[in-house]
């Protein structure tokens, strides 16, 4: 550690924002430090993003396996260990925070665990960890602190009976039967999850549809595929009177005025999160917030100079490819080397089978605003591909312009979603249209020519439906 404890920029935070900040930073050669509560990454690469992705990736492996069969393969016996996928899902989080502690040394960061708190503005002081009682000055300060899961009112979380996301990631026992209570990304990714390894899993929803944010096409797909799969889906649902007992948790479950009594061994609380802010900021630090987000300006300085924030905590989006793209734009604009932008476009993906990806507007928000539109969709059973993959579930829709062409959304859902919808979040970028998309050659055959053909299908010129 360098003795002088000065610097062009401290981060509070060291996730997907902070981490990202503070090696950018870094690389304009800018004095910088990062303060972060646990380890390099965040709750994203330790606690969310990174460990729920290789989970659902041994409940893919393994539905694959069982279904060997379709490819002409004989598998006599297929069985897993479950303490085994926890570990592995530990053991990539734990691999990819080592990387972004090299990164921090290979970009001259100088890299805190412990608890940041902005005493003034241009001060921070280390109020907990091996360093506390440090204090270090700055130019500036970036305040990345992000957000933690919300709590259902009056449950105690204990990791056994109630859990959130953190808690499951943490735990090596496979309940045998568990209500999850929200179905946005979180809740339907650890529904597919557990289902996959054989736990009886209710998925409850109080908005009408399970992932509220997507199109409801898509929506419905899910639901449908869903259940198919041996998910109980409850929308319109709201959960009630829980209580906790030494093996189960009962609780009641309400629509349209008439209730039913749940019994289950588990609940996983997935109804959102909110902005984590607790000893961020002295009583003498008074930031303008936004229902405790942090309010910033186009250039994502706060209401006090040389404080800014970025990533979560100034609110949704809640994304770890926003929050990134958000620090680095914060970033660059505080040293003068660019412009900083604002998210305007940006995919929503959500990691179960089949995959959910989305840019843009949906259909019910395009038709809201009254925009005259036209529909292009291609669906997965007529992709060679995805038919000779045993994968051709789910299609492409894109909404477009009905006069130009110009790409208002793009929703797929299907093998490979989270990795397709990137052209179209490009060519949105560029301010492309759907012609754009349908005279790029793409080649043949490959899941990435649904999306031409979707393109195609605007103006009736699918080839394949």
């Amino acid at each position: 550690m360098a003795e002088s404890l000065e610097y062009d920029l401290i981060v509070i935070g060291g996730g997907p924002a902070g981490y990202a900040g503070a090696i950018r930073a870094g690389q304009l050669g800018k004095r910088v430090a990062c303060i972060e509560m646990e380890r390099a990454g965040g709750t994203c690469l330790n606690w969310g993003c990174i460990p729920t992705k290789a989970l659902l990736k041994s409940a893919e492996l393994y539905q694959k396996i069982k279904k060997a069969e379709t490819f002409g393969i004989s598998v006599k016996e297929v069985s897993f260990d479950y303490p085994k996928v926890m570990e592995r899902s530990r053991g990539v989080a734990a691999q990819m925070a080592k990387g972004v502690e090299f990164l921090f040394k290979k970009n001259k960061v100088d890299y805190f665990v412990g608890r940041g708190q902005v005493t003034v503005p241009g001060m921070v002081e280390i109020t907990e960890g091996e360093h506390k009682g440090k204090f270090l000055k700055t130019k500036n300060i970036l305040i990345a602190t992000g957000c933690k899961m919300r709590r259902i009112p009056d449950l105690e979380v204990d990791g056994v009976r109630v859990m959130t996301s953190r808690e499951a990631l943490a735990s090596k026992i496979l309940p045998k039967s568990i209500v999850i209570v929200g179905a946005g990304a979180i809740g339907v990714e650890f529904a597919y999850f557990y289902n996959a390894f054989g736990s009886k899993v209710t998925l409850v929803e109080m908005l009408p549809q399970i992932l509220p944010v997507e199109d409801e096409e898509v929506a419905k797909t899910l639901h449908r595929s869903f259940e198919k799969q041996g998910i109980v889906i409850h929308t319109g649902t709201k959960c009630e009177n829980f209580r906790v007992g030494k093996t189960s948790i009962k609780l009641t479950l309400v629509k349209d005025g008439k209730s039913e009594e749940v019994e289950t061994e588990t609940v996983l609380s997935a109804i959102g999160v909110v902005a984590n802010l607790e000893g961020v900021l002295s009583a003498k630090v008074k930031l303008e917030l936004d229902r405790n987000y942090v309010k910033v300006g186009d250039d994502y300085q706060s209401s006090v100079k040389g404080i800014y924030a970025a990533g979560d905590i100034i609110g949704p989006p809640w994304l770890a490819h926003v929050a990134t793209y958000e620090a680095v734009n914060a970033v660059q604009g505080m040293f003068g080397f660019s412009k900083p932008k604002r998210v305007k476009n940006f995919p929503g993906c959500t990691y179960c089978q089949p995959q959910v990806a989305s840019t843009g507007l949906t259909e019910k928000a395009a038709k809201e605003k009254g925009l005259a539109y036209k529909v292009g969709k291609f669906p997965f059973t007529a992709s060679g591909k995805a038919v000779a993959s045993a994968e051709s579930e789910g299609f492409v829709k894109v909404i477009s312009d009905a006069k130009t062409g110009e790409i208002y959304g793009a929703h797929i859902i299907g093998a490979e979603a989270t990795e397709l919808i990137a052209e179209y979040g490009l060519v949105i970028e560029l301010e492309g249209t759907v012609e754009d998309i349908h005279h790029t050659i793409h080649a043949h055959p490959t899941l990435s020519e649904a999306v031409m053909e979707s393109a195609a299908a605007t103006t009736g010129e699918a080839i394949h439906i």
